[in-house]
Parts: C-alpha cells; structure tokens; sequence
C-alpha cells in the first residue's frame, strides 16, 4: 500500500475527511468516466464504479464506491460517511437489485444481496480491515443501521427476485 494510501485510511474518520470526500465526488466520477473505471478514488483504496437504476427517475446513476473482494463478489457498504441518511445507491439496489460494475475498465452486470445476520458480521470484518473509518461512520449514523451489499455477478450465487431484508 502507498504511504497516501495508509494516512487516507488513518485520516479517513474525521469529519473534515468525509466532508472533502464529498465535495471531491464529482470530479472522481469524471476521472472515473474518462479512464473508463480504471482510476477511481485515485487509485488510494480499492474502488469501483457502481451504476444503479434511479428508484425514482428510473435513469441510470452512478457512483464511485470502495469495494472489498469476496469470492467472485464485491462488498460495498452503504455509509454514506456517517451521514443520518442512506445513500441513493444503496435506496436505488435495495428498489431493484440489478446493477453494473465497473472496475478496471471491466463493465460487470451484477446483482446487489443485502447482507444479515452471520454474513453481514462476516462481511463487516472484511470492510473495517480495509477502511478502519467504518467504525466511526457507525457511531455519526445516529442509530441508521447501514446497509452491507454483496454484488455477485450475473448467473453467478443466489437467483434473480427482491434483495434479501436484513
């Protein structure tokens, strides 16, 4: 790992972190689109590009994501950086399961399982040891119980139908 890659994971649970973070969102999604999802979060932690469809508009939207392999999978967390409220993308999944992946300029349809239970602590001990600010981002939720996905790509794990309520 980079020596920016270890002071962005040690800086990442202050509030002053998630605040540049997310003012930064847009310019990696545009860093993101014009390499084709090979440069994401700029290249700090493991990232890829998530594209659901809008539960609302019905149009495609996308978002830049920190992942953790598992298996054939993906593992994304809806922290939304410790904010009150879910992030769209986690609503958009949680609304219609189907997704696409892009990761290093590999464009992977998937399906979004809503971890519970014995999977979602397994897949939560995955996150923090890749992102340790999860912990924190936990305690700022105010009770919000933060969604954990695990994308599998299509014809791949469990069949097609509503994502599991955990």
């Amino acid at each position: 790992m980079s020596v920016l890659g270890t002071l962005t994971r040690r800086v990442g649970h202050h509030r002053w972190f998630g605040a540049a973070a997310r003012l930064l969102v847009p310019a990696d999604r545009v860093v993101g689109r014009l390499t084709r999802g090979r440069v994401v979060a700029l290249g700090l932690i493991p990232s890829l590009v998530i594209t659901t469809t809008g539960r609302r508009s019905g149009k495609p939207r996308s978002n830049p994501l920190l992942y953790v392999p598992d298996g054939d999978a993906y593992v994304v967390i809806g922290s939304n950086w410790g904010q009150t409220h879910h992030p769209g993308w986690a609503m958009n999944l949680l609304a219609d399961p189907a997704a696409e992946v892009r990761l290093k300029g590999r464009l992977i349809p998937v399906r979004a399982d809503r971890a519970s239970g014995a999977e979602r602590d397994r897949l939560w001990q995955l996150l923090v040891a890749e992102w340790p600010a999860y912990h924190t981002y936990v305690r700022r939720a105010g009770g919000r119980e933060i969604h954990i996905f695990r994308l599998v790509p299509a014809g791949r794990g469990a069949p097609a139908g509503p994502p599991s309520a955990g």
